[in-house]
């Protein structure tokens, strides 16, 4: 081995050490600001606003009905919790209750709900013919299967 060096060897030492120097330094350029001006006409390229992202009215109103009513359940359990804390009953037992309670007040009132829908008496038919009628109250049961079918009903 030779003790003589390549001479691009220095350089590429050299630019390291620079590049150290500054890193150490802090005079590393850590952002860049464009300058050049806007088109006046034509498109323009979208910039990233600050705050909440672009949504549509109906995603932006139903994201903040869901956290209002988020907020609107902590203040009756803070006032629950301090309740409970103040008179000492702060008791599993009891915490399972009122936290069934909003289910088991719930269940009964959609189950009555349903016994009074399914509770109609059916709809009366009448019908009036004059001259006659032919009635078949055959069920002829299908055997189509498949995604798309075609059904064809002829006697």
């Amino acid at each position: 081995m030779s003790t003589q060096s390549n001479p691009t060897d220095r350089a590429e030492v050299r630019k390291l050490a620079t590049a150290i120097e500054e890193a150490l330094t802090g005079e590393v350029q850590t952002r860049f600001r464009d300058q050049t001006p806007l088109p006046l006409y034509g498109p323009t390229p979208p910039v990233p606003q600050p705050g909440v992202p672009p949504m549509s009215q109906p995603a932006t109103d139903i994201g903040r009905a869901a956290i209002y009513c988020g907020l609107a359940t902590v203040p009756p359990g803070l006032i629950a919790i301090g309740v409970m804390l103040a008179s000492e009953h702060a008791n599993p037992t009891i915490i399972g209750l009122i936290c069934a309670a909003p289910a088991a007040l719930a269940v009964p009132i959609l189950a009555v709900a349903r016994l009074l829908r399914g509770a109609a008496p059916p709809p009366e038919h009448h019908h009036h013919y004059e001259g006659p009628v032919y009635q078949d109250q055959r069920h002829v049961r299908s055997s189509t299967r498949g995604v798309w079918a075609k059904t064809n009903n002829q006697q």
